[in-house]
């Protein structure tokens, strides 16, 4: 994970890691619980693992972490995936504080590196002027082309936002992307 291609290694869980005790902080949740989940939330990412072994559960356990701590943990892993949960309803603030901040960092500079790079790792090309955006949240599967992946689901991603503070980081990150766009298309056009 710490060398892993796609922006899913180790420094995206640090981002989201700082992302959310910011959110958190905001938005008065419980901290604890909420850096526990962000440190741990892609450790049986679905690009990762085959089985699910539940790591982060057997992990906190042999800290000593109480039973309802691992709980709540275990829950926002579970519920936070975007492929997985697209629409779902969260039920804690705590896991609306982790799911944001995780999605928050597929947005803005950040997020169109990531985007690149995991097109890149996937054999996608960047455009295909041929290959127009198929707009399916409920039924994301990924996306063809690196520019499409924009449309498909990073420009989504704002109005899919829990929280206060999620969504106006979301707002300037995402306004930072259609200006990247923008620029992109203009230079595409000459």
């Amino acid at each position: 994970m710490y060398r892993e291609e796609s922006g899913h290694d180790w420094w995206h869980v640090y981002r989201v890691w700082k992302l959310a005790k910011k959110i958190a902080k905001e938005e008065k949740a419980d901290t604890f619980v909420v850096e526990l989940a962000a440190l741990l939330h892609d450790l049986e990412d679905h690009k990762f693992v085959k089985k699910k072994q539940n790591l982060a559960e057997k992990f906190l356990e042999s800290l000593g972490v109480d039973e309802e701590t691992i709980s709540q943990v275990s829950y926002i892993i579970n519920n936070i995936s975007f492929s997985k949960n697209v629409l779902k309803k969260l039920k804690t603030k705590e896991a609306k504080v982790v799911q944001d901040a995780d999605r928050i960092d597929a947005l803005g500079a950040i997020g169109i590196a990531r985007c690149f790079a995991t097109g890149a790792k996937l054999g996608r090309p960047i455009h295909d002027p041929n290959i127009k955006p198929k707009i399916n949240l409920e039924n994301y599967k990924g996306s063809q082309t690196g520019i499409n992946h924009f449309y498909e689901k990073l420009l989504q991603l704002e109005k899919l936002m829990n929280t206060k503070t999620g969504k106006r980081i979301a707002k300037e990150r995402t306004k930072f992307m259609k200006q990247f766009l923008k620029e992109f298309f203009k230079e595409w056009n000459l």
